[in-house]
């Protein structure tokens, strides 16, 4: 019996170090919970709240909630909301996935040692290629936007509009997208064409 201990120790001991293993954990939960025990959102540009608090894991030497954290909270709360309005369902459906492109983030005020706070996702449109969706930390001790966090999926496989009439059996319009978004958009496309002009891949594109 102790030798069993022994090994389950380890075990998990091995788990926790070698692999991220709380958020291994907490991912599929939030999946399994959205579609099992909450009810399911029609409306995909519907806004969506994912409950959390400040351990002490989330701290850093300032004593406040680390800046990679926001991002992990807000990728946990965006696949719950994605699974909830049946995003995920359809790109299954389609073959298809959606992986994370790109994200920036404003932190307005920290976040302290156990305050409670939402995390509240909306998805703001789509174009050709990606998803785009904002998540609020919204602090539950006065209603404060902490944090601002914006992201960009980009579906592989299929399109997003594609993904749309699947779920709504018709084609949808995307909504106009948010000024200060179309700019954010407009940067990474900079962005990416600099990437291939330095590495000589816009030269290799254009011969082809």
């Amino acid at each position: 019996m102790l030798e069993l201990l022994v090994a389950l120790l380890a075990l998990a001991l091995a788990y926790f170090a070698l692999l991220d293993g709380w958020y291994l954990v907490r991912v599929p939960c939030a999946v399994l919970r959205a579609r099992l025990l909450q009810p399911r959102v029609r409306d995909l540009l519907a806004e969506q709240s994912y409950a959390g608090r400040v351990l002490p894991s989330d701290l850093d030497l300032l004593l406040h909630m680390n800046n990679a954290r926001y991002l992990r909270e807000a990728d946990v709360a965006r696949i719950a909301h994605l699974a909830r309005c049946g995003v995920l369902e359809g790109l299954r459906a389609l073959g298809a996935r959606a992986v994370l492109a790109a994200s920036c983030a404003r932190y307005r005020r920290s976040l302290r040692l156990f305050e409670p706070f939402e995390v509240r996702t909306r998805l703001l449109g789509w174009d050709d290629r990606a998803f785009y969706m904002e998540a609020r930390f919204i602090s539950l001790r006065d209603g404060f936007v902490c944090a601002l966090l914006r992201s960009r999926q980009h579906v592989l496989g299929t399109s997003p509009e594609r993904v749309v009439q699947h779920l709504c059996k018709r084609r949808v319009e995307p909504p106009e997208l948010p000024a200060d978004l179309q700019h954010w958009i407009a940067y990474n496309e900079a962005s990416s064409q600099l990437i291939r002009a330095e590495s000589g891949l816009h030269d290799v594109l254009k011969e082809q």
